[in-house]
């Protein structure tokens, strides 16, 4: 369990680099000032990189 815990850590890191990234695309800016807010695709990257973060480290450190 431990190294699935591991896995989903790295790879909920890495959904939230991903999302980080993206949300500076021009395309994303440009949505980010007519709307206010990040599109629905980079949020989806936000929101599962944190569950699978915290899922992992629940994983990982449970015995």
């Amino acid at each position: 369990m431990k190294i699935i815990g591991i896995t989903l850590v790295v790879l909920g890191l890495g959904l939230a680099i991903w999302g980080y990234q993206l949300s500076g695309s021009v395309g994303s800016q440009i949505s980010q000032a007519v709307t206010g807010s990040d599109t629905d695709k980079v949020m989806t990257f936000y929101i599962a990189g944190a569950v699978s973060f915290v899922v992992g480290i629940y994983l990982f450190l449970k015995k």
